[in-house]
């Protein structure tokens, strides 16, 4: 595939608020990003100046020690600069910045380089990912940013592609395909870490059926060092390690789970801890969802669902700490972990801190994966707590597989990939929980790439073994921040928010914690107490990670905004959107905030002329072709893709010409030639207006 790189000096997006002072020099940018090493990170951690990898520092506090900007002072921020992403879709990006530059990505994978003293744009690097391949992931063509090392910037692209390019220029330096089977729909949304001059990369697509591994890469080179497999393969072949055949024994070989791949995606948390040589990775869910199909005589199935210690040299198994044995439920283990040293029971712990999608807060010893404690952050129904050998006490209900379950937390997790933050002064973890309602079932009928209707997504590639939603969940949606007491394991202070999937957190030693939410607001607490201190609108929903930096003696607060997601895809909390957008802010700063314009909708659908026996089976095809991105028509809003219920007459009307090879695949939508035929359309088409037409008298009064 080509790769496209906007040369140093382009035209940047206008930046009304930006000075006139000349780009920054290239010999400059060299000659500070070519000192950005593991020497340099662990330096930059005790004064935090910079913000070189994405959680800051090696142990991913996200805690920034600068103190310019404070809880007395914050109500005086304001806009220096907003830097346009010409995105529409997720931003989930951490931005990087080293003296004063700042590396963002935006979706679809694209880098760009920000001059934070201009807010103009130094370069841009797009990695032309093919757009008609967005459907092979499950949750939007984001990325969560870069890693930068020794004068290198290293971006993962959605297809499976590290890429190094030169911190200064964009130009690209080397390309590594990391895929190692693209018979299936592995993609990557993580941001790359480099640990002792290699660049690690997992990847994801567990939902799709695809095998878990991280792989390391030679910083310069791009040489592939070492590769380790998070579940193992076909009995029937070596094992790769005794890692690998030690878990063999955990999964049973009735259900053949190396055919749907096993799952354990590693696609978002990684950290390191320098003195102890270990790296640490958060694994994922099973491939099936449902234990019962993909190993039918139960097991623990190792090592989904787990934190696992590697040697960074070597990429070989030293320990690992499996928080959701046999996961059923999508349960992953690769939201975000934090390294602290803490004091318990009066000793001191070497720990790792991690709040996964089960809903459980976790203290492990990251020296050797012993068990310290757990605690439930949210209400849970899978497991009643966890017993002093660190295995929980299970619901058995959780597991039936012959009737609908209200999940509690569901798959959304009662904490996603959005990133939390640990302040050691406060000894506070702050923490963006929430609960999606999902309501599973065990799918007895699935086969591997079935693909038949009511199961969700199948026609474009799911294999999950579970219906969504057989029954309507009874549970209620909600979004919070915590602050969470780590060795207490309770919460200190809470807010409610409108809406679940609001973004990550930033703490710093000016007692303050931000946080972007779903409704569109940037906001400011107080880290001791919670209270609100400050925010501002940011039209579009917020689902990234704020940073903090200093440049010419000043403060810094950027967040990288754009609705998106997984959750985002089909769901929104705010009338209004924008193109993805960098906000950078300081004290006394009052540059304008960009327009926002509100979402546009037709109205609830109306007009189709279509068979009313077709909508049974119309539905079948939906959850099969559609639902996943576009939602429930004329009941879920839409969210940064439209919702079909919403939409003009015309376009459901000639639905066929949007489907087979429609203009619109150059957005993301998959064609669907060879997958529907044209009677299945006229079925969905009755389904879409069938729906809109079930619900209008509940909805038409309140439609603008």
């Amino acid at each position: 595939m080509l790769a496209t790189s906007v040369a140093y000096g382009a035209p940047a997006t206008p930046t009304p608020s930006a000075t006139k002072s000349t780009p920054t020099p290239v010999a400059r940018i060299r000659t500070a990003t070519a000192k950005v090493d593991g020497n340099f990170i662990q330096a930059n951690a005790s004064k935090t100046p910079d913000w070189p990898s994405y959680g800051l520092d090696y142990a991913e506090t996200r805690f920034s020690r600068l103190s310019q900007i404070d809880s007395h002072n914050v109500k005086d921020l304001g806009l220096v600069w907003s830097y346009n992403l010409d995105s529409t879709r997720g931003v989930e990006s951490t931005p990087l910045v080293v003296d004063g530059v700042m590396y963002v990505t935006a979706s679809w994978s694209v880098v760009h380089a920000v001059d934070v003293r201009t807010g103009k744009r130094l370069w841009s690097f797009d990695p032309k990912v093919d757009r008609a391949l967005g459907y092979r992931g499950c949750c939007d063509v984001v990325n969560r940013g870069v890693a930068l090392y020794q004068g290198k910037v290293f971006v993962a692209a959605y297809d499976g592609r590290l890429i190094a390019l030169d911190a200064a220029t964009g130009r690209k330096l080397w390309e590594k395909d990391t895929i190692i089977d693209r018979k299936f729909s592995y993609t990557i949304t993580g941001a790359p870490r480099v640990f002792k001059g290699k660049v690690i990369i997992g990847n994801g697509g567990a939902e799709y059926g695809v095998r878990g591994y991280v792989t390391a890469y030679d910083a310069n080179t791009g040489d592939q060092k070492w590769r380790w497999f998070t579940v193992p393969g076909d009995p029937a072949k070596p094992f790769e390690d005794e890692s690998m055949a030690r878990a063999a024994k955990t999964w049973d070989p009735a259900g053949k789970w190396w055919q749907a791949g096993g799952g354990g995606t590693a696609w978002d948390s990684m950290t390191f801890d320098p003195q102890l040589n270990l790296m640490y990775i958060g694994t994922g869910n099973g491939s099936p969802w449902s234990r019962s199909k993909r190993s039918p005589a139960g097991g623990d199935n190792l090592y989904l669902a787990s934190i696992v210690a590697l040697d960074p040299d070597t990429g070989k198994y030293q320990w690992h700490y499996q928080e959701t044995p046999g996961d059923n439920w999508d349960y992953t283990s690769t939201q975000p972990m934090i390294l602290a040293d803490l004091t318990i029971d009066g000793q001191p712990r070497k720990v790792i801190l991690h709040a996964p999608k089960n809903g459980f807060f976790f203290v492990i010893d990251r020296t050797n994966g012993q068990f310290i404690s757990a605690k439930n952050f949210v209400d849970v129904n899978w497991a009643s707590g966890y017993d002093k050998n660190g295995r929980p006490i299970e619901i058995a209900e959780a597991r039936s597989p012959d009737k609908p379950y209200d999940a509690i937390p569901g798959p959304y997790g009662a904490h996603n990939w959005h990133p939390m933050s640990f302040n050691p002064v406060t000894g506070l973890v702050y923490l963006p929980a929430q609960h999606v309602p999902i309501n599973l079932m065990d799918d007895k009928a699935w086969t591997f790439n079935g693909a038949q209707p009511m199961q969700p997504g199948g026609n474009t590639g799911w294999n999950t073994a579970k219906f969504l939603n057989a029954e309507p969940p009874k549970s209620q949606p909600f979004g919070r921040l915590m602050a969470w007491d780590p060795v207490q394991q309770k919460v200190a202070w809470s807010q409610e928010q409108v809406s679940p999937w609001n973004g990550g957190t930033l703490t710093t030693a000016g007692n303050l914690v931000f946080q972007g939410s779903a409704d569109g607001r940037f906001a400011a607490y107080d880290a001791k107490s919670g209270d609100k201190l400050w925010e501002t609108p940011t039209g579009t929903g917020v689902i990234a990670a704020p940073v903090s930096y200093e440049v010419d003696g000043k403060q810094y607060v950027s967040i990288a905004v754009g609705w998106g997601g997984v959750y985002g895809l089909a769901q929104r909390a705010t009338d209004r959107q924008g193109p993805g957008t960098v906000y950078t802010f300081a004290l006394g700063a009052r540059a304008k905030l960009p327009d926002f314009v509100q979402y546009r909708s037709d109205g609830l659908l109306q007009g189709v002329k279509y068979d009313p026996a077709k909508v049974n089976d119309g539905a079948g095809l939906y959850v099969s072709s559609c639902v996943m991105c576009h939602g429930v028509p004329g009941v879920d809003r839409g969210g940064n893709i439209p919702n079909l219920g919403f939409v003009s007459t015309g376009m459901i009307e000639n639905l066929d010409k949007i489907v087979f090879k429609g203009p619109f695949m150059a957005r993301g939508m998959p064609d669907f030639t060879g997958k529907l035929t044209p009677e299945d359309v006229e079925k969905i088409k009755a389904f879409i207006q069938g729906t809109a037409d079930s619900v209008r008298p509940k909805t038409q009064a309140g439609l603008k």
